[in-house]
């Protein structure tokens, strides 16, 4: 049973230090009343876990708690303050302000956040001498490349009428310009890509390669190949530059010497993986500072289409969607991410609705590194028995179309005749649901297979 704290009996009187008997009620040299209660001593309360305000919300932050103690409070910590292996650096279906968490690699300069580049819905079409078509790092074939005219003076994007210095800050306002990677479109003969940073992320850690070419037999093939750099592993914007550089000039390669498209595009995950594995043995470039931190990761997926085939290949949770032509079709998701949520659903344990409500949910559980586990390249092949389109994208993305009906009605109705264009409308869906994440998205327009060709 419950019982009251008992108070200790005094050896000596508080008021002159007198020796007391056992059962004294009255001090025998001055008279004080021993059954007189003294006030407790003050308490230091502890701070709140919960309610801690977050770093970057213009609250001081107490050094020590109170009392004078001189001990250092223990600073709250939220699920956005540790490190994970989420390619997209947290969850993003989480109500959070965007102050909120502690990322190692934010720049000094936050003015330069909000500031992105043109809206990509209200871009200009880019032709084939357009200097933006050049900015996608490692595509393997274009129209583009650097023997193009020389850039014309640019603008500020900003003010849209100072001039841009060579030291990228806008002669008239003073803004600082966006970085050429922070926003990348590209257009391969029917393919096109675009990659933007989005709203929260300080740069752009994303990268695809685009390629057009005809088979041995003179039919044509495109493809695409989209790469996520793992935002808690070191440099992932080189992990990701280097895979799709890899992966897209394998393919291309391997397609032209007449490689059946499935098999070339186990070997271009595999030499993307490779690719990746090498930076783990190269020093830190100078823009980082975290030599501790584990090796530079990145997810991958990539698709192939011929006159009847398509074929999409994959490690981690950047995904393909089948989009056809005819909106009365039902459309499919073709890939399977590799993530903590998928394995959950696939073991039963839960649904998907329960999985990917869980803070657990974008954890991934397969990537390319050298950090990774045994890497096994996911492919599939189909033959869609109706014209189409072929998403392929990374999580930027999906996250606000996650099922193929979402990410159909976010498609244009016309994706198959301007590829680029949808490109800039799924981009700009993405940012107009928040832009958490890097954004990348590349549209492959699949023609009509020959007549009698069935799905599979």
């Amino acid at each position: 049973m419950s019982q009251m704290p008992q108070q200790a009996a005094r050896s000596k009187c508080p008021s002159c230090a007198e020796p007391l008997e056992p059962g004294d009620l009255f001090c025998g040299a001055c008279g004080y009343d021993l059954s007189v209660v003294p006030a407790p001593p003050q308490d230091h309360p502890t701070l709140t876990m919960s309610a801690s305000p977050a770093p970057g919300d213009g609250v001081d932050w107490p050094t020590a708690e109170p009392g004078g103690s001189g001990r250092t409070s223990p600073a709250a910590h939220l699920p956005t303050d540790l490190p994970g292996t989420d390619s997209g650096g947290k969850p993003l279906h989480a109500e959070e302000p965007a102050a909120r968490g502690v990322r190692f690699d934010r720049p000094d300069e936050p003015d330069d956040y909000p500031l992105q580049a043109p809206d990509p819905r209200a871009a200009a079409p880019a032709g084939p001498d357009d200097p933006a078509a050049a900015a996608a790092p490692g595509a393997p074939a274009g129209p583009a490349g650097p023997g193009g005219p020389a850039d014309p003076a640019k603008v500020c994007v900003a003010c849209r009428a100072g001039r841009v210095d060579s030291d990228g800050y806008c002669e008239n306002c003073g803004h600082a310009q966006p970085r050429e990677r922070d926003h990348m479109e590209r257009e391969s003969g029917p393919v096109a890509a675009v990659s933007d940073r989005g709203l929260r992320h300080h740069r752009n850690e994303d990268a695809f390669a685009l390629g057009d070419t005809a088979l041995p037999d003179g039919s044509p093939a495109t493809l695409a190949i989209v790469c996520d750099g793992v935002s808690s592993a070191t440099r992932p914007d080189e992990a990701s530059t280097a895979a799709s550089q890899a992966a897209g000039d394998t393919l291309l390669a391997a397609l032209q010497r007449g490689t059946h498209p499935q098999t070339a595009m186990h070997e271009a995950i595999v030499a993307a993986s490779q690719a990746v594995n090498a930076l783990a043995g190269e020093p830190v470039s100078a823009g980082e500072h975290a030599p501790h931190q584990n090796a530079p990761a990145c997810t991958i997926v990539g698709a192939v289409v011929t006159s009847g085939l398509l074929v999409v290949g994959w490690v981690g949770d950047s995904r393909a969607y089948w989009v056809p032509v005819d909106r009365s079709a039902p459309p499919a998701r073709l890939t399977e991410d590799d993530s903590w949520a998928a394995q959950m659903v696939a073991a039963g344990l839960m649904s998907e609705a329960e999985a990917y409500a869980d803070e657990r949910a974008h954890a991934i559980t397969g990537w390319l590194g050298a950090d990774a586990y045994e890497l096994e390249p996911h492919t599939a092949s189909f033959k869609p028995d109706r014209p189409g389109v072929v998403i392929v994208c990374t999580d930027g993305l999906w996250n606000y179309a996650e099922t193929a009906e979402e990410m159909c009605e976010a498609v244009p109705p016309d994706a198959a005749d301007r590829p680029l264009h949808s490109a800039r409308v799924l981009v700009g869906h993405a940012l107009d649901g928040g832009g958490h994440d890097n954004v990348t998205v590349a549209v492959l327009p699949f023609p009509a297979p020959p007549q009698g060709a069935g799905s599979a």
